[in-house]
């Protein structure tokens, strides 16, 4: 990816949402990795190599799951929300849906997405939509 996972001046940006940024770009990388590995093992017909391609893809699983957590904890709505969505049975647009907006419910924080982010002001779910809640 290099280092074009910035839409501001990477300058202008306070060193907590360059971390972010950074936990972002790896979560995605790892999700390619596993795509890619899911892809070779429905190919691949040489017993040791599968062997190894399913523990190096479950390396990425781990990878991902450490990623993704540090970035849960480091927002707080996004945690709301993939705690009402994750492991749960049934429609998961519905719980999507009633998750996020329980986790927006009585917000006032004027749209500024501090509320939603432990304080940041960036990088709530709201703003990727441009809603102002």
């Amino acid at each position: 990816m290099g280092f074009d996972q910035y839409h501001e001046p990477p300058g202008e940006l306070p060193p907590a949402t360059r971390t972010f940024a950074r936990l972002c770009a790896s979560l995605t990388e790892e999700a390619e990795a596993i795509g890619w590995y899911e892809q070779r093992l429905a190919v691949e017909t040489d017993a040791e190599a599968l062997a190894v391609m399913r523990d190096a893809q479950g390396e990425e699983f781990k990878h991902f799951s450490m990623d993704l957590e540090f970035l849960l904890r480091r927002t707080p709505a996004w945690r709301e929300i993939a705690q009402g969505v994750l492991f749960q049975a049934g429609d998961i647009v519905e719980h999507g849906e009633a998750a996020e907006a329980e986790a927006f419910e009585g917000d006032d924080s004027g749209g500024d997405g501090a509320a939603r982010t432990g304080g940041s002001g960036s990088l709530g779910i709201g703003s990727l939509r441009g809603a102002t809640r």
